[in-house]
């Protein structure tokens, strides 16, 4: 009787663990995709593909492309810190962990 309570406790808490730690991580995913969604949709699309109206006039890249998936996370983090050609610097607007956080969503457009 008291090993299966044992078991049924330990199971208990690492469920609710695992909860925590799932609920956390979507949480980021989703701050990440609302960071892109008000700061980087109107060039990049909702796709990342560059293909808004905006987009093509300013010549935005594709983020899904091999160009920008090989770069480091490091000169994704700068690009969006210090900006890039006619992209905007949002290392005023964005703490850095919001940035790592969307570099992380960027990685993953090729996905979708």
């Amino acid at each position: 009787m008291r090993l299966t309570v044992l078991h049924l406790t330990s199971a208990a808490i690492f469920i609710c663990g695992a909860t925590l730690a799932l609920s956390s991580t979507l949480r980021a995913q989703n701050d990440a995709e609302k960071i892109y969604k008000t700061n980087c949709v109107l060039c990049h699309a909702a796709d990342g593909s560059g293909s808004s109206p905006s987009g093509k006039a300013l010549k935005a890249q594709d983020l899904r492309s091999d160009a920008v998936q090989k770069k480091s996370d490091a000169e994704l983090s700068a690009s969006i810190t210090t900006g890039k050609g006619k992209m905007p610097a949002f290392g005023k607007k964005l703490k850095p962990d919001a940035i790592a956080q969307l570099v992380a969503f960027i990685r993953a457009l090729p996905k979708k």
